[in-house]
């Protein structure tokens, strides 16, 4: 195994679920040069890949299909923090988590459909059709965000989005 391959697998192995642009800028490598050994990578079996939500993620076989799809979603900002919030407040209604967080209703939405979609996060609906949003794994969410450190890029990607959102609002 070459030195640069060992690298770009280390890298996948400490930064799970990582996109292929930011993998690029990580390890400051060509483009070219990472999609080479991502190859290799994935045809011995090292690293399995994910698409999601337009986006290729990168992990090493240690995680399941659920992580694995669970890390895309919480890689982003807005993501981890709507379930910072339910995790430390309990089920909250929708328009609580967006007031809290300083975010758009619409945006809130986006991401609880990814959410929900990977098993995050459950709406729960009283007589009146009334949502409440609760954590639907407590346990293995909070140890899946010990495991997940945002890129500069996806941190900076949330915070134009939401500085939008407030622009808009007003």
């Amino acid at each position: 195994m070459t030195h640069q391959r060992d690298r770009i697998y280390e890298y996948i192995a400490t930064h799970p679920g990582e996109h292929f642009n930011a993998l690029t800028r990580g390890l400051d490598l060509a483009p070219g040069h990472v999609q080479y050994h991502l190859k290799k990578l994935r045809r011995q079996d090292r690293i399995v890949e994910e698409h999601l939500y337009g986006r290729t993620h990168y992990y090493t076989p240690a995680y399941d299909t659920w992580e694995r799809g669970a890390i895309a979603v919480l890689r982003r900002e807005t993501a981890r923090d709507i379930l910072f919030y339910l995790l430390e407040h309990g089920g909250s209604k929708p328009a609580a988590v967006a007031d809290s967080l300083d975010i758009a209703r619409s945006t809130l939405e986006w991401h609880l459909d990814h959410l929900v979609e990977q098993d995050l996060v459950e709406k729960q609906r009283d007589a009146n059709n009334h949502v409440t949003l609760i954590a639907s794994e407590p346990t293995e969410t909070v140890r899946l965000l010990e495991d997940v450190t945002p890129s500069l890029s996806d941190l900076m990607l949330d915070r134009f989005t939401r500085l939008v959102d407030n622009l808009i609002s007003e």
